[in-house]
Order: structure tokens, then sequence, then C-alpha cells
């Protein structure tokens, strides 16, 4: 889309232009018709523009949704993204990729301290030695034996009798 017309006053060609040159430049390939805002007319040679894209033309975003809106094609809209905000979105996402890239880093470090901790534990568990374990003391006298093997065989005897 070229745009002609006064100061206020927008009113656009629609071109087929190579890809290397501007709208700007005044130099284009074909006109298929123009669109004036203000008064919402639209006039297109459609099977001259369905022409151009059978050849490999593509559309600009604006376009495309202009005549998708217009049924002049079907489709589905596409995201139209205006300079200014594009510029505010990349500095935006700058930020919050570093930010991410930021917080990710931090939490590969907690995670190696915390590899690190537990394998320092675990060689303080291997090099550590093993606590002994006392035997059972035996009963030191005979008599303290009986009085412990007598109970065991009380219940015995009242189950038999």
């Amino acid at each position: 889309m070229q745009r002609i017309g006064r100061k206020n006053d927008p009113a656009f060609r629609i071109l087929v232009l190579e890809k290397t040159s501007s709208p700007k430049a005044g130099t284009y390939t074909d006109l298929l018709g123009t669109y004036n805002p203000k008064t919402k007319a639209l006039t297109v040679a459609a099977d001259r523009l369905k022409d151009w894209m059978s050849k490999g033309a593509q559309l600009s975003p604006s376009l495309n949704n202009l005549l998708i809106q217009k049924k002049v094609l079907e489709g589905k809209k596409t995201q139209v993204i205006a300079k200014s905000k594009l510029e505010k979105n990349v500095a935006k996402k700058a930020e919050e990729a570093a930010a991410a890239k930021a917080k990710e880093e931090e939490a590969a470090a907690a995670a190696k301290a915390a590899e690190e901790a537990a394998k320092a534990e675990a060689e303080a568990a291997a090099a550590a030695p093993e606590p002994e374990v006392a035997p059972e003391p035996a009963p030191e006298t005979p008599a303290e034996a009986e009085t412990a093997a007598e109970p065991e065989a009380a219940p015995a005897e009242e189950v038999a009798a």
C-alpha cells in the first residue's frame, strides 16, 4: 500500500512492488486498486490480485486484513504490530529474557550447591566409622537366669494343665 493524498486526508494505492523497492519510491510493477480509509471505499481488481498471488506475490499484513474484512479474500486475519510498539516490545522481551536467564543461572547454582552438599554428606557418612552394636549383657548370676527363664515356662505349664 502506497500512501497518497493530502496531509490529514490519507488515501492508499494497492500496488505490486519488487521485494527490494519501497512503496515511497514511486516505481511499481502493477496498480491493483485504491483504498480511502475515511470513506471506507475500496476498489480492487480481484482477478489480477489473485493472479499475482498465484505467481508468488505476498500481501502485507495490513492489506491482507483489509481484503479479508471486505471479503475480497477468504482466510484468517494476521496480527499487525505498529513499529513504535514493536520497538518497545523488543526491548521488553530482551529484559524478560535477561531476567529469565538470571533465574535459570540462580536455580542451576542452587541445584549445584545442593548436589555438592549431598555429595559431601555422603562422603562424610562413608568416612565416619560405623557405630558398634553392643551385645546384650548376659545374666551374671545363675539365679537371674532361672528367674528370666521361669516366666516363659510358666505359661506353657498352664496351657498343658
